[in-house]
């Protein structure tokens, strides 16, 4: 495929970095996506939703946002988490957990959220911080059963400060 521009000048492409890229050149020190997952907790129901990542998620589909709250005046609470997970010499555990709020209102096609917090959340769960502000009893609940059914070992291996932070 032919990278160049009409005039003549080379194009500038998206490089997917990673792990196993020995890429040096421009866009080097890219962060690495593949060690997170987006979790969405939608009521006492919490679901690995890799749609979350670029907000198609199922509950993302078809809604116009805005950054509004009162645009949404009959909407549900819904969270993305995102869940960082470290890979260690002893193995694989949970390292980073932090949640972002939503609300959506799926009858109206509307929803409220801040893309620029989603994003942040984001960078500190890669970042191994974990914040749980505003999750209630029922949805850290559903995210721990989420989090030991989907593998029990990562749990038991996760730092305390996690697993704290998703008791009642």
């Amino acid at each position: 495929m032919d990278n160049k521009q009409p005039d003549g000048k080379k194009q500038i492409a998206l490089n997917i970095v990673n792990a196993k890229s020995k890429h040096k050149g421009f866009g080097a020190g890219s962060i690495d996506l593949n060690n997170v997952s987006p979790v969405i907790i939608d009521g006492d129901e919490a679901v690995i939703d890799v749609g979350a990542m670029h907000a198609k998620s199922k509950v993302e589909k078809g809604i116009k946002f805005s950054m509004e709250r009162e645009d949404v005046p009959n909407g549900r609470q819904v969270w993305v988490v995102w869940v960082a997970v470290e890979h260690t010499p002893e193995g694989r555990h949970y390292a980073g957990l932090t949640a972002c709020e939503m609300w959506i209102d799926s009858e109206a096609k509307r929803g409220w959220k801040i893309l620029a917090d989603h994003v942040n959340k984001l960078d500190y769960a890669l970042k191994r911080r974990v914040i749980t502000d505003g999750l209630g009893a029922r949805e850290k609940a559903a995210l721990k059963s989420l989090l030991i059914s989907h593998n029990e070992d990562w749990w038991n291996a996760s730092p305390d400060e996690l697993k704290q932070a998703l008791e009642g």
